[in-house]
C-alpha cells in the first residue's frame, strides 16, 4: 500500500510583491473570501492571510509586527553584522599570528 493519506509536499514557490498587491487587493475589495481567492489563484490560504497582514503593517493599521521595509533594512543589517564580525575575526587571527612572528 502506497502512503495512504500523506500528501506530496508542494515545492515552495516565490511571487513578485506586485502579484501579492493583487491577490491583497482582491482580498480586500470584499467581493470574495480569502479561501475563494486562495483556491482561484492555487495558492494556500494561510499564505493569502499573511500577505494580508503584512498590507496591514505596512499601511499602518497592523498589528505592530515589522513593516516590509523594516523587514529589509534588519536582513542588510544582519548581513553587515556577520560581515563584520568575520572581519573581527581575521583581523585576531592575523595579530595572533604577527604577534608569535615577532617572538
Amino acid at each position: 500500500m502506497e502512503s495512504m493519506g500523506k500528501k506530496k509536499p508542494r515545492p515552495r514557490r516565490s511571487f513578485t510583491s506586485e502579484f501579492k498587491a493583487e491577490i491583497v487587493e482582491l482580498c480586500q475589495r470584499g467581493d470574495r473570501s480569502v479561501g475563494q481567492v486562495a483556491k482561484d489563484f492555487d495558492l494556500t490560504e494561510t499564505a493569502v492571510r499573511e500577505w494580508l497582514k503584512q498590507a496591514e503593517r505596512d499601511a499602518g493599521t497592523g498589528d505592530g509586527g515589522l513593516t516590509t521595509s523594516e523587514k529589509e533594512e534588519l536582513a542588510q543589517l544582519r548581513r553587515e553584522n556577520r560581515r563584520l564580525r568575520e572581519d573581527v575575526d581575521i583581523l585576531k587571527r592575523a595579530t595572533a599570528f604577527f604577534a608569535k612572528e615577532t617572538r
